[in-house]
Parts: structure tokens; sequence; C-alpha cells
């Protein structure tokens, strides 16, 4: 699943490329969206900007449309130069949003639904922007507070709610504790208030550091990415503990653990020996 830093690189480069530009056609096989467009058309309007909310990207638009989209686990968004082929077969497209320079294509997007500012205040599922860990409105105080308002939640799985912490996702969520020296499984009530701060800024640098520029082009119609969180510019080496089960440790040469937490099930990796529980207690995994 896209977690908050690629959401991030992608409303920026949909906002170079879109933002200010007046919107000459819009498609969509989402039944609801294509009603909006009947009675609110939306070419003729301007796509005022783009911004991502966690693991939400938000299109404003200038007649007061707000569209949201959710990736899931398969969603993607393309931008191609009018003529260009795509890179997946148009069974896949979901969204088209054309305009004179570019068209945006949202590929096998689960969810997508039109808002307006007031119904977007209402939905609970759609972060506010001040808990975007990426957001120019974050504060890590107030994101120390939130996260210490879970207190009977395992730390993994706190870290997972996005009205806390929106952005990080199941990838995010070991490496954060790793940085942070801490237990995923420990709950969030054993922390200490230096604690949950190391965890909030462990959150902030880590996916700062996965939407730095890295291309001269700024508008970059589709290509992969790897994630890091351990700064080290070898492929393999690119993270602490997520996916690597059974391989040594990068500080100590334990081995690493994985276990299924909490109701969904989520893959948590970690190193029981730089990260013990309070207690002492040992979790098989």
């Amino acid at each position: 699943m896209p977690e908050g830093d690629t959401i991030f690189r992608a409303a920026r480069t949909l906002h170079r490329a879109l933002a200010g530009k007046t919107i000459t056609g819009f498609r969509s096989t989402f039944a609801l969206l294509t009603r909006f467009n009947d009675d609110s058309p939306l070419p003729g309007q301007m796509l005022t900007s783009v911004e991502s909310r966690g693991k939400w990207l938000l299109m404003h638009f200038s007649g007061g449309g707000i569209l949201a989209t959710h990736m899931l686990m398969n969603g993607s968004w393309h931008i191609y130069r009018p003529g260009e082929r795509w890179q997946l077969p148009a069974s896949a497209m979901r969204l088209v949003i054309e305009t004179a320079d570019y068209i945006a294509v949202g590929f096998n997007v689960p969810v997508a639904e039109m808002h307006t500012p007031q119904s977007l205040a209402r939905e609970k599922r759609i972060p506010s922007a001040a808990s975007d860990v990426l957001g120019t409105d974050f504060e890590e105080s107030a994101a120390v507070e939130r996260l210490l308002s879970l207190p009977d939640l395992e730390l993994g799985e706190a870290l997972l709610r996005q009205q806390a912490l929106a952005g990080v996702g199941n990838v995010f969520k070991s490496e954060v504790c790793f940085a942070a020296h801490l237990n995923p499984f420990q709950k969030v009530a054993t922390l200490t208030r230096p604690q949950a701060a190391a965890v909030v800024s462990a959150a902030r640098l880590q996916l700062q550091s996965n939407v730095l520029e890295d291309s001269g082009n700024r508008i970059v119609t589709y290509r992969g990415r790897t994630r890091r969180t351990t700064r080290r510019s070898d492929p393999g080496e690119s993270l602490w503990v997520y996916a690597r089960r059974g391989q040594p440790c990068r500080r100590c040469g334990e081995p690493i653990r994985r276990r299924l937490q909490g109701s969904d099930a989520r893959s948590t990796y970690w190193c029981p020996r730089c990260q013990p529980l309070p207690d002492g207690r040992d979790i098989d995994g």
C-alpha cells in the first residue's frame, strides 16, 4: 500500500503539472463522479491545487469541488503528455483529467469521491492537514499528545492511526519503532513523553527524507523509487528491519523477527535485542 511519502510525491508532481491549468476533459468509471461532472462540469474549471493528507490525495477545483482519492494496495496516478502511450492498459483506467499540456490518469484507483469543503471537514476517514506528518501545519508537540491519547493500543497499531500521524504506513511503522529503540508491541501507556517525542521525530524525519527532490525533471511522468530509512545508497541496505525476518540486525547482528499485529494482521518487524519490551518479556516471532 502506498504510504504518505508516495502520496506526497504524487501530489507534488500532479500539482506541478496541473495546478493553475484549465480542465479540458474529464472521464471516470465511478458513476457518482460522472454524475457530479454532468451536474457541475469540470471542463472549463481550473484545478487550483493538489495536496496530500496522509494516504489521501486531494485535488481542488475552482468550482469548489474537491476530488479525494485513496490508492489502497494497487492504485496509482500517472501523468502523460497528450498522445503519449500509457504504461498500463486502458482497462485499468478509473479517472482521467485532461489539460492542454498534460493528462493525469488514475489507474486501479479503488476509492474516489467528490467533496465540498464542508463535507471534507466532516469526513472522519480523511485526516486533517494538521495531522499530516509531511504537512506544513504539522506540529510535533501536538502529534505527541495525539499519540499519547491512545494508551491502550500497542505502539505499532497506534502508528497506523491516521488521525494521530497521517502518512505512516506498515513499512514506516516498523522502521520508526526501530529508529526510536522501542518495541512495536509495547502499549503506548508505557511510553514516557520523551519516548513519544522520539517516535514522532523519527516518523517526521523518515518520511521527509523520502520526499526530497532527486530529479531535475520537475514533471515526472512515471518511475519507481526505492524507499530508504537507513540513508545508505545500496538498495539492498535501504531498510533497517522491514521484510528482513531472519536476517541480522544492522546494529547488533541479532536475527530480525516478524509477527502479525492488530486486527488487520499486519506484518511487524523488530530486533529483539535493540527493541526489548519494558518488562523484559520475550515475544515469539
